[in-house]
């Protein structure tokens, strides 16, 4: 299998519902780190597989995150910090976490793992940077960017959907 649409993960509502895992999306350091089309993301995976550069899961960051570390692209591994997140109530029985745009620098190239091969990122990993328990770098939610975007000595950003970066309804 491969990207085929965004999801929130199980595991990270079930930790918040049971008081397992203490995200706080409007005030902790959250971040999305690109990844290529050689992983499949998984919902329903563990929260140790579901964390940024997780044991044993897809966002392992060696095996297929994509970052930049040349001067002035800014989208080193790890990711980028989303500025501005925020959780509302829309006030129709939904409930979004947004952010503003998530932006590199002005000299980005997709590229994997600093070899300087051009490659496609088919979407990120939104994950708690702050968070440290039940797992380090726990992650909240993928997103599919609808096929494979790459820039080359440009601007790469992320446009969240005019409905937020993950929304639940209620």
């Amino acid at each position: 299998m491969a990207w085929t649409d965004s999801r929130i993960s199980r595991q990270a509502l079930i930790d918040i519902l049971k008081a397992v895992a203490s995200f706080d999306l409007d005030t902790h350091t959250i971040t999305a780190a690109l990844y290529d089309t050689g992983i499949t993301p998984d919902k329903d995976d563990t929260a140790a597989h579901f964390a940024y550069n997780g044991s044993g899961g897809a966002w392992v960051s060696a095996s297929h995150e994509i970052y930049d570390t040349a001067a002035g692209a800014s989208w080193g591994a790890g990711g980028v910090n989303i500025s501005t997140p925020v959780v509302q109530n829309n006030g129709s029985g939904v409930v979004q976490f947004d952010g503003v745009d998530t932006a590199s620098g002005t000299n980005f190239t997709t590229q994997i793992n600093d070899a300087g091969a051009a490659v496609n990122a088919m979407g990120c990993l939104v994950y708690d940077n702050t968070l440290t328990t039940p797992v380090a770098d726990q992650g909240f939610c993928f997103n599919y960017f609808g096929g494979g975007a790459s820039v080359a000595g440009g601007q790469l950003t992320i446009v969240w959907n005019a409905s937020g970066i993950a929304q639940i309804t209620v």
